[in-house]
C-alpha cells in the first residue's frame, strides 16, 4: 500500500484525518486533542508510504469529506459510495465492516447481532476486537455497534464512549428506551432492539 496523500478535515466532533491510496481511503481517524495528534496518531497505523504534506483530496476523497461533516452535522447520509482499500485488512475484520457498514444512521446493532450477522452466533468478542481495529471510523461506523442491553460498549477513539454516544445523539439513534428519532423522520426502519 503506497499513501497518495492525507488531509485534516473539521466535523461537529472536531477535526478527523482522512488518509487515501490509489484503491481508496486507507485510513479515517476521529478527532485526537489536538489536530497535530490526529494526524500523528493515523499516520503511526500506516506503513508502507512516506509521509507527504496534506494534499489537496481527489474528488473522490473529498466527497467523503463532504459526507462525512454532514453526518456528523445530522444528515441522514449513506457512506457506502466510498471506496476502502482493505488490502492490510484481514478477510474476518472485512466481513464484520461489510456488516456494520450497512447499519443506516440513527440506527444500533448489538456486538451479538453483527456476529449473527456474520454468520458466527457465538463471536460477539471478535466482533469488538474487529471494530477496535477499525481503521475507516464513520465510514465503518463502529459507533453503531452496542453492547448487549444497549450499553455504550468500548469505543477505541479519543474520548471513549462519550465521543461515541455524541456521534449516536448527532444521528439521533435511540439510547436505551427513547424512541428512535433520526430514523423515523426519514423513513428508515430501525434495527434497535
Amino acid at each position: 500500500m503506497t499513501l497518495l496523500g492525507h488531509a485534516l478535515f473539521d466535523t461537529a466532533i472536531g477535526t478527523c484525518g482522512i488518509a487515501w491510496t490509489e484503491g481508496g481511503i486507507a485510513a479515517l481517524q476521529l478527532p485526537e486533542a489536538t489536530p497535530a495528534r490526529t494526524r500523528a496518531r493515523m499516520l503511526r497505523h500506516l506503513q508502507g508510504g512516506v509521509e507527504p504534506g496534506d494534499n489537496r483530496p481527489p474528488p473522490a476523497v473529498q466527497a467523503a469529506i463532504d459526507a462525512m461533516v454532514a453526518l456528523l452535522a445530522g444528515r441522514p447520509v449513506d457512506l457506502g459510495f466510498v471506496a476502502l482499500d482493505e488490502t492490510r485488512i484481514p478477510e474476518s475484520h472485512r466481513r464484520v465492516y461489510a456488516v456494520t457498514r450497512a447499519i443506516a444512521p440513527g440506527t444500533t446493532l448489538t456486538y451479538g447481532e453483527v456476529a449473527a450477522r456474520v454468520g458466527d452466533p457465538s463471536a460477539a468478542r471478535a466482533v469488538g476486537q474487529a471494530l477496535g481495529a477499525n481503521p475507516f471510523a464513520i465510514i465503518v461506523p463502529c459507533h453503531r455497534v452496542l453492547a448487549a442491553g444497549g450499553a455504550m460498549g468500548g469505543f477505541s477513539a479519543g474520548g471513549g464512549a462519550r465521543t461515541k454516544r455524541r456521534m449516536l445523539e448527532i444521528e439521533r439513534a435511540r439510547l436505551g428506551e427513547a424512541p428512535d428519532l433520526f430514523a423515523a423522520e426519514h423513513g428508515i426502519e430501525s434495527t434497535t432492539r
